[in-house]
């Protein structure tokens, strides 16, 4: 199987390493310093789960460089899916599958805009990783794994593939009959990320602090309670399972959009708190806390973007 990664940061990066690792024929997309390091040197994953090198990868700083994938993981923030999707249109074939991993629940929806709808998956992936220095990536708590499947739910001959595929590459993967509900349980809990950055905490201050635990309660509830409005399949404990795994979270993590609201980076609120707003007004369903989030955020986020 041919496969493409389309940005080779901490999630591109570290799941198109393993999958060389296994052998297969990987191109990864990068840019700038980190494409040069990965070209000259190979790609270098620091994993609490053993560290290695991959020295079989090839490298590329452009997506029109694609020759026919079979298989298009896209590991770039939310905020440029859209953009990429773009590119993507000029190299996918009938029999190439587009999986994003993106943060939210519009990524599928966004790349059925510029790519025919029967090409595209659902999908996302669980991870705490990021770049450390070009041609290095930093896999530093959970067990990666990445979530999949056809949005009617049938496990397709495709996705069985996928899943072999995985599985050689000893990636914890699961083939889901139902991507709608995993994509927003997972929705639920990144949303949390938001609330990091305004209150500048690490998870491990925000869970353990009473006033922003109870403000993290809330928000979840909220995005939980939209779930429930708009019909979809989540069971309402899912809610405390969430919690107690944000409990379980390195005490002193905090999340890409965390740090990129920090740095001054464009950031995927948008597609996070943005997107609970958004559907909130459209539903009729109240989220305050979202919504203090989100309008805290978005001067900086503008100021990122250089908007006025």
């Amino acid at each position: 199987m041919k496969i493409a990664v389309i940005g080779a940061g901490g999630v591109g990066g570290y799941f198109g390493a393993k999958l060389a690792q296994a052998g297969y024929d990987v191109t990864l997309v990068a840019r700038g310093e980190h494409h040069n390091a990965i070209k000259s040197n190979g790609l270098v994953v620091k994993s609490i789960l053993g560290n290695f090198t991959v020295k079989n990868i090839n490298v590329t700083n452009s997506i029109s460089n694609l020759n026919a994938p079979d298989l298009v993981i896209l590991g770039v923030k939310a905020w440029q899916v859209a953009e990429v999707a773009k590119e993507l249109s000029a190299v996918v074939t009938p029999r190439t599958t587009v999986l994003p991993l993106q943060n939210g629940v519009l990524a599928a929806e966004e790349l059925s805009q510029h790519i025919n709808p029967s090409n595209v998956i659902g999908g996302l992936c669980r991870i705490i990783s990021k770049i450390d220095a070009p041609g290095v990536i930093n896999h530093f708590g959970i067990k990666p794994a990445i979530v999949f499947g056809e949005t009617n739910g049938s496990i397709t001959p495709r996705i069985a593939r996928i899943k072999e595929v995985f599985d050689k590459a000893d990636i914890d993967s699961k083939a889901s009959t139902d991507i709608t509900a995993d994509l927003w349980m997972k929705f639920i809990s990144i949303c949390v990320s938001g609330l990091l950055a305004v209150s500048k905490t690490n998870y491990g201050e925000l869970t353990t602090t009473p006033e922003t635990r109870e403000l993290m309660i809330e928000l979840l509830t909220e995005v939980y309670n939209l779930s429930q409005k708009i019909e979809v399949n989540i069971p309402e404990s899912f809610l405390g399972k969430t919690i107690a795994f944000i409990d379980s979270y390195p005490p002193e993590s905090t999340s890409s959009l965390t740090r990129d609201v920090w740095e001054g980076k464009p950031s995927e609120i948008e597609y996070q708190n943005g997107t609970v707003v958004k559907l909130g007004q459209k539903h009729g369903v109240p989220t305050p806390v979202n919504r203090f989030v989100y309008n805290c955020i978005l001067p900086m986020e503008k100021r990122a973007r250089g908007i006025k």
